[in-house]
């Protein structure tokens, strides 16, 4: 028993940023190469409803359809999924939240941070699985709506922060105004429809984001709010 908890203590000191990376990559790879395999991975809502393959919903989270699409995901999840999971697996917010929670301690954090990642590929099918779930031709895949659900957070943790945009390289953007036209460019594409991206997927893996902080530490809410204040 003492071994296996050993075991499970270096799993955790890992970075769960970098397990994605590397599980997406190497699987977005291979499904390059792999048709079968990428069928079988893909979201689909109809087999997920009428055949039940739950598993859908997850697994087509780490496949991707071409380099930039896998680039670009993996791009801004390495970008910002570090700061948010090292934040996450900070004890002190756990102890504030869960008093008798202080023997998890980092641990929680981390199973956290998974839990947003892993939950948040799959909250974001949901709003596929409504529209097209008698529609056997459509299809997604993509772990867009998981690291929209990561960007989110990190600016509701750090307004303030500068961000450059990949397309605007050099330009620095306070984060909240990132996360505004975030929202506001998904809406809109979500809208307008027939971009052949699932923008709604985008917008409910950050929903997700929202819900996660609500759950486990809203008191990033108030210091979010605090800090556009001081800004005004």
């Amino acid at each position: 028993m003492a071994h296996r908890y050993r075991s499970f203590k270096l799993i955790m000191v890992l970075s769960f940023t970098l397990i994605v990376i590397i599980v997406s990559v190497g699987l977005s790879l291979l499904a390059f190469q792999n048709g079968d395999l990428r069928h079988t991975l893909m979201m689909n809502p109809y087999s997920v409803v009428h055949g039940k393959k739950w598993y859908k919903t997850l697994t087509h989270g780490f496949i991707h359809a071409d380099y930039m699409h896998l680039f670009f995901n993996m791009y801004v999840l390495f970008g910002f999924g570090s700061s948010v999971e090292q934040n996450f697996s900070n004890p002190q917010l756990w102890k504030s939240n869960f008093p008798g929670i202080e023997g998890f301690d980092g641990n929680a954090g981390l199973l956290s941070f998974a839990m947003l990642y892993i939950l948040g590929i799959v909250f974001a099918t949901l709003p596929s699985i409504r529209k097209h779930r008698d529609n056997p031709n459509y299809y997604s895949l993509g772990a867009s709506g998981a690291v929209s659900a990561v960007l989110i957070v990190y600016i509701i943790m750090f307004p303030q922060n500068k961000l450059s945009f990949i397309f605007l390289p050099g330009i620095p953007i306070p984060a909240f105004v990132m996360g505004a036209l975030f929202f506001a460019f998904e809406s809109y594409m979500n809208k307008k429809g027939n971009s052949g991206i699932a923008h709604d997927a985008h917008l409910y893996g950050a929903l997700w984001g929202l819900i996660v902080i609500a759950l486990l530490k809203p008191q990033l809410y108030v210091n979010f709010i605090s800090q556009l204040g001081s800004i005004v």
